[in-house]
């Protein structure tokens, strides 16, 4: 279920109406307070009224048992019960005891449930409401057809979405960050399609159990979609889920999704991920998640840089990211979750914008992350995502997936980028900053070129191979991947037969400078033959050149030693050089307009600047995005 129907919506609109009866009493972004905490009461009473008169029945028989609790579920058909002879409508039989018999309500639901409501720390708006003289008047919203969430009205799958658009609602009401809790379910699917793609035990094996993971879990939807699709493709399998969560309200509404469709909710903890990992030492079939994005963890940093001094002994042993940015450490948790290959290995599916792509000078701790990702070959596959599709941001958005069961496959060595920045559908009517839906169609077509695994003109395959400087620095293993330091929608520049040829590899180089403060220097190689044979030609593209970048200009492996080489900088670069530097290389030195005049070059470099206009003014002209 890519797109959410129009019942979704209407629902969502009416129990968003229920809230006009707080005015006055509440303030607009305090609405969110009352109304979430009372949906999921609602929810869990109409779940619960086909079975109400036989638990009342079996609670006179067996309420002084020691194990009532175990028949009392029996007696419900679920995983919780309710003991008090109030329903939502029976509460209106008696208006001038409202608060009284709310409050009895509440206090007789099974422990597991009341465990829930207590996170919305709700108590106190009863005593508001009681006293404003508003609670019968809200509890009454909720007994007429807008309030009606039965089973067989509402499923599961609706009911996230609803729980989602009244905190989207809600939050964009006080200007707060509603995407920080929820991902777009069309995304989710497309996650989910890619995270199980080909796997032939859970989708055709016979009592299969696999588990999964989310270390942001916010309200559970990825965990809940990644369960109904399964569910869809085979219903004999078993899907456990395992999430954390750090904000209150959509920890409990979470746990009262898993409680409520018959999962283990105590799979669900609360708690900061980061700095209180409640699944220490525990690993997973299947990891995914959409950790915020930017959102700063100066507050966890001491527990975080104490867990790092262990290495890979703990989480964070490639290195860390900056304090202003945590998704990185969201994506090294997921790493350490993975089983270990002899155990059926796993598979990730991260969502991040382009800060863990490209922030971080060579050897700086984002470096170091990407650096022990491709080292260990674990990643397969960057997805673009299109624009405008989350509800709290518009800015580039990316599906890194990862797996450590790449080695004999095809994938082995080897990463894709997939550029659907374009393909989506335009939204009649925006949602925060979603203006845009990824259709079915085009959920299948991804997964299908994911699938396909083919060059085409928006999948790229790349190479990773190692590379080793024996004249410089004897032994150093270099990463070299293609395209994975330029910005994906702009990866085909590099195969424009105008410049380079059709046939170009692309490949960061993950040593040196940064080529423009977030990407890494660039190494072009054109291949000949397939990704064990030389290389024809190998460009370096720099804009600004150090010595170790410099040093790199020789190397001499055997797949690199016989290259035509060619250099691209800025001309204020050129005074750095010797003739010895570079004296196989052609240079394009590329007009630096920040600096007026010539600079200052030896005579022996003065031939060298002497290229062919056109593919000077040609190659500044389609790098300028790129500042050089």
């Amino acid at each position: 279920m890519a797109t959410r129907s129009a019942k979704i919506d209407q629902k969502a609109d009416l129990i968003w109406a229920i809230a006009d009866k707080l005015t006055g009493v509440y303030k607009p972004h305090e609405y969110g307070d009352v109304i979430l905490p009372l949906t999921v009461i609602r929810r869990f009473d109409c779940i619960l009224s086909d079975t109400k008169d036989a638990v009342l029945q079996k609670y006179d028989e067996v309420k002084n048992l020691p194990m009532k609790d175990i028949l009392l579920r029996k007696a419900s058909k679920k995983d919780f019960y309710n003991t008090s002879k109030y329903t939502f409508e029976r509460l209106m039989d008696d208006p001038d005891h409202i608060e009284e018999n709310f409050r009895e309500h509440l206090n007789k639901f099974s422990a597991n449930v009341r465990d829930i409501l207590e996170k919305f720390k709700f108590d106190g708006h009863i005593t508001t409401m009681a006293n404003k003289g508003i609670l019968y008047i809200v509890l009454k919203e909720y007994t007429t057809d807008r309030g009606n969430l039965h089973p067989n009205e509402i499923s599961n799958l609706e009911m996230g979405y609803i729980f989602e658009e009244i905190i989207r609602r809600f939050s964009e009401s006080h200007n707060e960050d509603a995407g920080q809790h929820y991902t777009p379910r069309e995304v989710i699917q497309l996650m989910v399609n890619i995270l199980f793609y080909d796997d032939n035990d859970i989708l055709s094996g016979n009592n299969v159990a696999k588990t999964i993971y989310d270390p942001a879990c916010g309200t559970g939807g990825m965990l809940s979609v990644a369960e109904e699709y399964l569910h869809s493709l085979n219903a004999s399998t078993e899907l456990v889920s395992f999430g954390q969560e750090i904000n209150d309200q959509t920890f409990a509404i979470c746990k009262a999704d898993m409680l409520i469709k018959g999962n283990n909710a105590d799979y669900i903890k609360d708690g900061n991920t980061l700095s209180d990992d409640q699944f220490a030492g525990s690993t997973f079939d299947y990891i995914l998640s959409n950790p915020p994005f930017g959102r700063e963890w100066k507050n966890e940093k001491a527990k975080v840089e104490e867990e790092a001094k262990l290495g890979f002994g703990g989480r964070f042993g490639a290195g860390l990211p900056a304090a202003s940015d945590g998704q990185m450490l969201f994506l090294m948790t997921a790493i350490s979750k993975m089983k270990d290959i002899d155990k059926g290995g796993s598979r990730i599916a991260i969502i991040h914008n382009g800060s863990p792509l490209f922030t971080g000078d060579a050897g700086s701790g984002p470096s170091e992350i990407r650096r022990h990702i491709l080292e260990n070959d674990l990643l397969e596959a960057i997805i673009a995502l299109p624009n405008d599709i989350f509800y709290n941001t518009g800015i580039a958005t990316y599906i890194w997936v990862l797996s450590n069961k790449k080695a004999g496959t095809v994938r082995e060595g080897k990463v894709q980028l997939i550029n659907a920045n374009e393909m989506f559908v335009k939204r009649r009517k925006a949602l925060g900053n979603k203006r845009n839906d990824i259709s079915e169609e085009d959920i299948a077509e991804i997964t299908k070129i994911y699938g396909d695994f083919k060059a085409s003109e928006i999948s790229q395959i790349y190479l990773v191979t190692n590379v080793h400087n024996t004249s410089n620095n004897a032994g150093k293993k270099r990463n070299l991947i293609r395209g994975l330091c330029a910005d994906i929608k702009d990866v085909s520049f590099s195969l424009d037969s105008k410049i380079f040829g059709e046939d170009f590899e692309v490949l960061p180089l993950g040593i040196g400078k940064n080529a423009y403060r977030m990407q890494e220097d660039i190494l072009f190689c054109k291949e000949r033959g397939n990704a064990n044979s030389t290389f024809n030609e190998l460009v370096v593209m720099s804009p600004f050149l150090s010595e170790s970048v410099i040093a790199d200009f020789n190397l001499t492996d055997r797949a690199l030693s016989d290259c035509k080489r060619t250099l691209v900088t800025r001309r204020s670069e050129l005074g750095k050089l010797k003739a010895s530097d570079v004296d196989n290389f052609t240079i394009y030195a590329l007009k630096d307009e920040i600096i007026d005049g010539e600079e200052e070059i030896s005579d022996e470099l003065a031939d060298k600047k002497k290229q062919d206009i056109h593919a000077k003014i040609y190659l500044r002209r389609k790098y300028s995005d790129v500042d050089l």
